[in-house]
């Protein structure tokens, strides 16, 4: 039998925003979302507030009106050596057609200035950042309104893989990313696996689990979510 030194090897959050938020302006940098942590563009005008009409614990956030403002909720870091690691957000937007979505793990993730662990324009997928990256995009400004498995690593782009299948206003959709210590990555969309990429990235890369939406026009937009999960391995190296 193998001892670990410590007896909480496992690293979780789940944030079901059952407690009551209300933020008329929030900040631009660090704050705090139940255990997770948020961070924006230009959250100036925008709002953080609980919802009431819904059960089961639902934060609303509004962004900025400018084009390309963002916020971001996300948990971490995970270091998929450790023995992997996954996140999970239900989660659903106001208006499709003029925002982007990213739900997964991300390498580079600005805390002043935060940007879109990936893009996708007209036909070509971008992926932002020096760091490797993996999850689900939405994004408005693709010829095609889908869901995407995507992927990449110091800014060389995976083959990207559609889901068949994009986000409606005002309904529910469920992402989990896995992270294995094998390098794998899987994209799942409400239960349905999309992609497995293989060897994109190397696994002592230090992740952020994260789910991200940026404007895609100047003009505000909500996001609902219902809660965040991710989980991982401590190190239990000494040095």
């Amino acid at each position: 039998m193998t001892y670990s030194p410590g007896s909480f090897g496992k690293i979780r959050v789940f944030e079901d925003f059952l407690g009551n938020y209300v933020t008329a302006d929030p900040t631009t940098t660090f704050s705090s979302v139940g255990q997770l942590a948020f961070i924006s563009v230009d959250a100036a005008g925008g709002a953080c507030v609980s919802t009431v009409d819904e059960p089961g614990g639902i934060i609303s956030v509004t962004t900025h009106t400018d084009d390309n403002d963002n916020g971001a909720l996300f948990a971490g870091v995970f270091k998929p050596a450790d023995g992997g690691c996954v996140m999970e957000a239900r989660f659903k937007v106001a208006v499709t057609t003029t925002c982007a979505i990213f739900a997964g793990f991300t390498e580079t993730l600005a805390v002043t200035t935060p940007v879109c662990p990936a893009e996708f324009a007209t036909a070509t997928l971008t992926c932002n950042g020096s760091g490797s990256m993996v999850g689900m995009l939405h994004d408005a400004d693709a010829t095609t309104d889908i869901w995407m498995a995507v992927a990449g690593d110091g800014g060389v782009e995976e083959t990207v893989y559609n889901a068949s299948e994009g986000p409606t206003a005002d309904e529910w959709d469920v992402v989990r990313v896995e992270i294995g210590s094998d390098g794998k990555g899987i994209c799942m969309l409400n239960g349905r696996v999309i992609h497995t990429f293989t060897s994109f990235l190397t696994t002592t890369d230090i992740q952020h689990a994260v789910l991200f939406w940026e404007n895609r026009s100047a003009a505000a937009n909500t996001i609902e979510i219902d809660y965040f999960f991710a989980e991982g391995f401590r190190d239990w190296t000494r040095a």
